[in-house]
Order: C-alpha cells, then structure tokens, then sequence
C-alpha cells in the first residue's frame, strides 16, 4: 500500500489558508484521493504548510486504517521536515506540530511497518492538485460569502 500526501498554505505560510490532499495506492491502482481545507488564518486558525503537511498525512493514514488494512506501509511526501520528523532524523521544535507529530506516530504503530520516503515536488503532483483545488474551493467560497456584502443604495 502506498500512501502519497501533500498540504499547502497560502497565499502566506504561516497564517494563510491551508489545505491537504492525499492519495493511496494498491499495486499500482489508485484506490481513494481526497483533498480539504485545515484552516485558515483570518478564522484565527494557527497553520502553516507544515500543518498542512501533517493534516494530509494523519487523515491518509486514518482512512487506510478505516479500509481495514495494517500491512506494509510505504509513504511519499514531498516535505522533507515531515518525513525526516517520522523517520526519527529531525525532532520536532515547532509547538504547532508537537500534536500531529505524536497523532501521526500513533497511527504509523497501527501498521505492521511503515517506510517513510521523500520524492521531488514532481513527483508528488497528483497530491499537490488536490491540495490546489481545495484551496481554489475555500478561496472562491469566501469570495460568494463576501460578494453580497457592499453597501446598499436607496
């Protein structure tokens, strides 16, 4: 099972609008993609890609282990800080992700081993469009909330 996750936030990291998107694998055949918001700054959420990152990862994990699947785990992401944070090789300093971190390791225990891998931005496209298109959705769904809201004439 291979398990490939990406998050983003923008239009500033830290404090912008986050979103993630996730996919997983089985012998080569795309079983579930999902992409979703995380938070956003101006709703006085603290994120940043990082949580982002963490978010995609964690909600991938969740619903491979909703499948009923704890077998082998192969993880892709294109976050150099989160996959050397769960291979053990960075610690983790940024209290926003103390949390995710310690989730994210509890649900890797859940699975009979977990190989965690870096691969280029490229490479981890399909994750990042899902990311993109979720972001794209909240952007446009404050733009609608927001269009009505002028001042009226008499």
């Amino acid at each position: 099972m291979i398990l490939m996750f990406d998050g983003l936030c923008e239009p500033y990291n830290p404090g912008g609008i986050a979103t993630y998107g996730f996919i997983v694998y089985q012998d080569g055949v795309k079983l579930h993609e999902e992409g979703g918001f995380v938070g956003a700054g101006i709703l006085g959420d603290d994120v940043s890609n990082n949580v982002a990152e963490y978010t995609a990862l964690i909600k991938g994990m969740e619903y491979i282990i909703k499948m009923g699947y704890n077998g082998p785990l192969t993880v892709r992401g294109d976050s150099q800080l989160v996959i050397r944070q769960m291979r053990g090789e960075y610690a983790v300093r940024a209290r926003r992700l103390i949390k995710l971190h310690e989730k994210a390791r509890e649900l890797a225990q859940k699975f009979e081993s977990v190989i965690f891998e870096w691969v280029p931005r490229e490479k981890n496209a399909e994750a990042d469009k899902l990311c993109r298109t979720a972001y794209e959705d909240f952007v446009r769904k404050i733009k609608g909330k927001t269009a009505g809201k002028g001042s009226k004439s008499k």
